[in-house]
């Protein structure tokens, strides 16, 4: 993340030690959008229903996931007013993952235990596919020593992400009985329980595949984890693909930084700065000051640095 920007305090704590445990509620939520979007898709399909399951799922991960909740509310890459920073954050509840506060800690813990001389599979992503969604779906990880997480007053004493915090399940429920006021059975079918589905799993796939072997400029000294680009799915991922560059420049909003490198997290910022939305974009610092990475010569050939 930014470099005066630090929510985990690591003093004493271990991101080898310990072990992954069911974790109920996340378990049984991923489960019943599956469920309902296994069972029912296929009745309530209509053109209709998957034209919104598409803009809801493109709009939120983009908008929402990526603009607010990844590059403002946890890098803090740009600037923006606060209701608009709100409603950013807002579409990246509807997305279906967490409240606002559960993905700073996600993300933060799992950052800092990449960045450590070694870290558990859980956080490094080394098993096999299948293993680490179950783990990455049903599961967290208990440290025998864990580190210290706080969330910094400007978030953490504000009422709108307080409240979201405590009733992100329930967004879900309300855009479900609009999408159903709108469009029947199906639209709430496929609007909310096939898109949360989907992306949830579309997050997982891009984490695992981002934090395993691949090709990347950079290497971060003394970490565990190195990340890599995902050449070709820039569009898809909106630039989140390109994750060499952010392992190596946390505080830059634009991730696809070379020629080619589709980014259309940072296509949508330039147009939001156009109207005049956001400013004070973060570029990746300077050169000069990167004594913390390497270049690195081609393909990543490990995760253990």
């Amino acid at each position: 993340m930014r470099k005066d920007v630090w929510r985990v305090d690591g003093d004493g704590a271990n991101a080898d030690e310990g072990m992954v445990v069911w974790a109920p509620f996340k378990s049984l939520w991923n489960t019943a959008m599956y469920t309902i979007a296994i069972a029912f898709a296929p009745i309530y399909f209509s053109w209709s229903a998957l034209a919104v399951f598409f803009g809801l799922s493109y709009s939120t991960l983009l908008l929402g996931h990526s603009l607010g909740m990844h590059r403002r509310l946890i890098h803090r890459s740009y600037e923006c007013a606060k209701p608009f920073e709100r409603f950013l954050v807002w579409l990246g509840v509807l997305v279906g993952m967490a409240g606002p506060f559960g993905i700073l800690k996600i993300h933060d813990i799992r950052d800092w235990a990449q960045r450590q001389t070694s870290c558990h599979d859980f956080f490094a992503h080394r098993r096999g596919l299948w293993m680490d969604a179950f783990w990455q779906l049903h599961c967290r990880f208990k440290f025998a020593n864990p580190p210290a997480f706080d969330v910094e007053p400007e978030f953490a004493g504000d009422p709108w992400y307080r409240f979201m915090e405590a009733t992100w399940p329930l967004h879900q429920v309300a855009l479900a009985a609009v999408l159903y006021w709108l469009g029947g059975p199906s639209w709430a079918v496929w609007g909310v329980a096939v898109r949360v589905a989907v992306s949830v799993t579309s997050h997982w796939i891009v984490t695992y595949f981002a934090h395993n072997p691949g090709p990347g400029r950079w290497l971060v000294n003394g970490a565990a984890v190195q990340a890599s680009n995902l050449e070709g799915w820039g569009f898809l991922t909106h630039g989140e693909c390109w994750h060499n560059n952010h392992h190596a420049y946390p505080e830059s909003a634009r991730m696809g930084l070379d020629a080619g490198q589709l980014d259309t997290g940072w296509l949508m910022l330039m147009l939001l700065q156009r109207c005049g939305l956001v400013s004070r974009i973060n570029a990746p610092r300077p050169l000069d000051r990167c004594e913390d990475l390497t270049a690195s010569c081609g393909e990543i050939i490990g995760l253990d640095s």
